[in-house]
């Protein structure tokens, strides 16, 4: 039970630091969805930029085996983006996965505007991924937060020095990163298996 009530106890402690990171993660999102919806031609230089670099590719190959493309998708988001974007730059520079993650959030917006009509009907299932994928991303967030607070001011987790707040603030990472996962697993499966069944039956239905 301690493995569910643990990064509970520290969201509840931490409740308007994590609303505030909801509103930056959903914002940053919408701020490129924005840019995207104002600027066409950066929704087409990203369609291209995952062209050329072998995404768009993969992603069609992988549609006809949704059990590896969740595992894909999962290992892509836990660590190219919680790992990578989150996490790592967080453990070298305070508070600097917040800088990365937001502006990986505003290119992702500009991303996933849709040019098309079945591109604007495969965004309705695909928005509940985006929220699953996004509370993940906060927790791991709220941790990289944590982190950089003791880590500046060990005195605001009562530890005696740097060194013992750094700690401190890892073992908050860890705890947050179990939910994390979870939310980063279910989004995956989801991702990959609506993509499959339940898009195309849904642009055949609304768009006839």
């Amino acid at each position: 039970m301690t493995l569910i009530r643990r990064p509970f106890q520290i969201i509840r402690s931490n409740l308007r630091v994590y609303a505030l990171l909801n509103a930056l993660a959903y914002g940053t999102f919408a701020i490129g969805f924005i840019l995207g919806l104002r600027f066409p031609d950066l929704v087409a230089g990203r369609a291209q930029a995952l062209e050329d670099d072998g995404t768009a590719s993969l992603v069609t190959s992988l549609l006809s085996s949704p059990w590896l493309f969740a595992l894909t998708i999962l290992a892509v988001n836990t660590l190219r983006l919680g790992a990578l974007t989150i996490l790592l730059p967080s453990l070298v520079v305070p508070f600097l996965g917040l800088a990365t993650f937001a502006v990986w959030s505003v290119t992702t917006g500009v991303t996933l505007v849709p040019t098309t009509p079945e591109g604007w009907v495969a965004l309705i299932p695909h928005s509940l991924t985006l929220v699953i994928e996004l509370q993940a991303y906060i927790l791991l967030l709220l941790g990289a937060f944590l982190l950089g607070r003791y880590w500046v001011r060990p005195q605001a987790i009562g530890a005696r020095n740097r060194r013992a707040a750094y700690l401190r603030g890892l073992q908050h990472i860890g705890w947050l990163s179990l939910p994390a996962l979870a939310l980063l697993i279910i989004g995956a499966l989801y991702e990959a298996f609506s993509l499959l069944y339940f898009v195309y039956p849904l642009q055949q239905w609304l768009l006839g």
